[in-house]
């Protein structure tokens, strides 16, 4: 099968990740930060590893910083609903994927007002529009890196200006852009980094975490053990134990470290200009056949490699389907868990089909998918 949906969970994976995985499983599958043995010990210390490898990548000082969480809704819930409490008022944007708003309607019923700054139709954003929103008890700007539906890249760094000038924390969903975009937290001013494990950074699913800076103070959404202050019937306030109750997924994290080491390895650099060149390809080629609408810049420069397409009128989940049984081609239709984003397009009623690309993908997968629209487009 030719898998152009890697923004939903990229595949395959780095052989070294699938390695790294078995071998924690089977040679010290123990609980880390639970026991004193060498088992447990050694666990424990493959999770700080993956610390320390998402420290250097994001350009974070201290490891502990960095809270594991089950992916990115995971990460941008604990963020958002940690932060914000009732009279607070918070800024996103139309283009965000239901990970941001949803937590964000439920916290208007609790008193929080949101402001959604409109992009426009190819989901770019005027960052003005986010100054001119700023209010005395705006609290958090949280928006996404790059767009799951187009691609779009957001000029972080301008907006994490803003928000310094103001003091307003700083909150980037990087589910489509950690591992593959430069990401630095410092120079970005970016307060809260919510990323995925299972996409860019090439780690398993289950995996993901949030970068929280020294000195953010967020409100814990659970409780339980942690294998620190065990005396106490309270949750430790101190990072990165107060976030992370539980049992960790400790070979998925350990797994996801792998994954880092393969992109720091072979190059952040290089793994971006491989999807650029993949994605100018497929947009230059999909602009030569009548019946495509493509979305978003359809410009390299300015979006990932995300693209989202329609043929004619047809159903995007029809054509998804031909193209997963009659050419073997793996994408995404429908509204891919952003119902505003594809009002701000205009693709709300028929929604996409989305072809996402990954470091894995060839030239010749690009081919034959342009083959395959070019074929259904001479069909309809």
């Amino acid at each position: 099968m030719i898998y152009l949906d890697n923004a939903a969970t990229s595949y395959p994976k780095p052989n070294i990740v699938y390695e790294t995985m078995m071998k924690a499983m089977k040679e010290y599958g123990a609980n880390p930060g639970r026991s004193g043995h060498k088992l447990a010990l050694e666990a424990g210390r493959g999770i700080f590893e993956t610390r320390e490898l998402l420290s250097k990548l994001f350009n974070i000082d201290n490891p502990m910083n960095i809270v594991f969480t089950h992916n990115a809704t995971d990460a941008l819930n604990l963020g958002i609903k940690g932060l914000l409490k009732p009279g607070d008022h918070v800024i996103t944007t139309s283009m965000e994927h239901n990970s941001v708003l949803r937590p964000l309607k439920a916290l208007e019923k609790a008193g929080v007002e949101t402001t959604i700054i409109q992009c426009s139709p190819t989901g770019e954003i005027d960052v003005a529009d986010i100054e001119k929103s700023i209010k005395d008890d705006t609290r958090l700007i949280v928006t996404t890196h790059a767009s799951n539906l187009t691609g779009t890249i957001y000029p972080i760094r301008e907006i994490g200006e803003i928000a310094k000038k103001y003091g307003i924390v700083y909150m980037v969903d990087a589910a489509q852009s950690a591992g593959v975009y430069d990401i630095d937290v410092q120079e970005m001013n970016i307060d809260m980094l919510a990323f995925p494990g299972h996409k860019g950074l090439l780690g398993p699913q289950g995996t993901g975490g949030l970068y929280i800076r020294e000195g953010l103070d967020l409100h814990q959404l659970k409780e339980g053990g942690t294998g620190s202050k065990s005396n106490l019937l309270t949750q430790p306030d101190f990072l990165p134990d107060k976030f992370e109750s539980g049992t960790p997924n400790t070979p998925g994290i350990i797994g996801l470290g792998a994954g880092i080491k393969y992109i720091l390895e072979r190059g952040i650099e290089d793994i971006r200009n491989h999807e650029k060149e993949l994605t100018k390809y497929f947009i230059e080629e999909l602009k030569k056949i009548q019946e495509v609408k493509l979305y978003g810049p359809c410009n390299v420069e300015k979006q990932a490699a995300v693209v989202s397409i329609n043929i004619g009128d047809e159903d995007s989940s029809e054509v998804s389907y031909i193209l997963d049984n009659v050419f073997n081609i793996a994408v995404r239709p429908g509204l891919h868990c952003a119902p505003l984003a594809h009002k701000t397009i205009g693709a709300y009623e028929q929604g996409t089909i989305r072809f996402s690309m990954g470091v894995f993908n060839t030239f010749n997968d690009i081919e034959k998918a342009v083959e395959a629209v070019r074929k259904i487009s001479e069909e309809i």
